[in-house]
């Protein structure tokens, strides 16, 4: 098989794997949100979004795992001489962490089919940031190959993680702020009719 069309699948399979990890935790976060619901939601929405994890990850998430690191050895093997070259062994760690991440995702999902719900949604949230440091990452290094912007993309990268840790803290609070002002209508409606 040509070497493109190794490299275009290996793609394919990444972008499928990114899709799967960035959802999966978007809906570990809306099954963790519906136990906070009156029971009658709860009993309706957990069930959903359990079904609904077990879909994504099982057809999409691991099969795009394994067709990720299958397509990306191939072309190793067909082009050993990108192991002598540092950035790709920086991008070999980064997908390292990114299958640890993959793996907690998988603890996680066990969890919560268990109906154990460790994470706040607000960690979860956190987390989830996490994934969108390891595409930022290991985007620029395939597409630059550079050590000399590696020291530069790196101090970009950890900008970029405060700013994403930010926004997910500015959301939180302002979030945090619509509850209490909805809380505080509701009471004064209720006041209003006694």
């Amino acid at each position: 098989m040509d070497y493109a069309y190794i490299k275009a699948l290996h793609i394919i399979f990444v972008v499928c794997w990114f899709a799967a990890l960035f959802y999966i935790v978007r809906l570990f976060i809306y099954a963790t949100e519906a136990q906070l619901k009156t029971e009658a939601e709860k009993n309706i929405l957990t069930p959903q979004f359990l079904l609904m994890q077990r879909k994504l990850w099982f057809i999409i998430g691991w099969p795009s795992m394994i067709g990720t690191f299958v397509f990306g050895t191939w072309m190793l093997y067909l082009n050993p001489v990108l192991l002598s070259m540092p950035w790709m062994w920086l991008k070999l760690i980064l997908v390292s962490l990114l299958a640890i991440y993959h793996f907690e995702c998988q603890r996680i999902f066990k969890k919560q089919r268990e109906e154990k719900f460790n994470y706040t949604s607000f960690k979860l949230r956190l987390f989830n940031e996490l994934a969108t440091v390891f595409l930022v990452a290991i985007v620029f290094l395939a597409v630059v190959k550079s050590q000399n912007g590696l020291l530069w993309g790196l101090l970009g990268l950890i900008a970029f993680a405060a700013m994403l840790m930010l926004g997910v803290t500015l959301y939180k609070n302002n979030r945090l702020k619509q509850e209490l002002k909805e809380n505080s209508s509701d009471k004064l409606e209720g006041n209003n009719k006694s």
